[in-house]
């Protein structure tokens, strides 16, 4: 079992690796600070499994998910993040994720969500399920934010952030007027008007 680590605090990755040698049959762990980095080490080498953060100093862990399940959809992608598994585990499992656990997960469930994914199931927490079956089919519940395309929400949580249109089409590698585009769609859809308004939404909702 190769196992690759992206997370930019290296205080994390070495508890982490800590309770992965556990694991029987595990090979090698590679490490990666943040998202490129992380794709770097597909052009070497093809994991088993990936344990990915979703907040990361460059790209959205959800990007790198996305890339990751296009070019090597073989790689099991096992979400880890602080966020409450109720704001990204949805989206991040309609992404291809095949699980979602936050950073104050008990190292036991840790090991028994990679065993899971890395015989090919599915590992989502008993509060996930119930949040899950919660929302299937009730509109009234959805947020605000779950209506967005998985670009919008990059772009969402960019603007959210701070960065200028400028930066936003820089990092994303599109268009000034791309972007602006995408505001209009993300605050039509948010009902939305300024950018601070859509700070203090995803403050509130904790996206960021």
């Amino acid at each position: 079992m190769k196992i690759l680590i992206c997370e930019d605090h290296k205080i994390v990755r070495d508890g982490l690796k800590q309770i992965l040698h556990q694991l029987e049959g595990l090979t090698f762990i590679a490490e990666a600070a943040d998202g490129h980095e992380a794709l770097e080490h597909f052009q070497r080498e093809i994991f088993d499994i990936m344990l990915l953060d979703i907040s990361l100093p460059d790209l959205n862990g959800l990007e790198v998910l996305q890339s990751v399940k296009v070019k090597w959809p073989s790689t099991n992608v096992l979400m880890l993040s602080m966020h409450p598994q109720e704001q990204y585990a949805l989206r991040a499992l309609k992404l291809g994720a095949s699980g979602y656990l936050t950073k104050d997960t008990a190292s036991e469930e840790l090991l028994v969500a990679v065993k899971k994914v890395s015989e090919g199931g599915k590992y989502i927490s008993q509060a996930l399920a119930e949040n899950l079956a919660f929302h299937i089919n009730d509109d009234k519940n959805q947020q605000k934010h779950e209506k967005l395309s998985a670009r919008e929400f990059e772009i969402m949580i960019r603007l959210a952030g701070g960065k200028s249109l400028q930066e936003t089409a820089n990092e994303l590698f599109i268009s000034n007027k791309t972007v602006s585009t995408y505001r209009t769609r993300i605050m039509e859809k948010m009902t939305l008007s300024k950018n601070t308004e859509l700070t203090r939404y995803c403050i509130e909702n904790k996206l960021i």
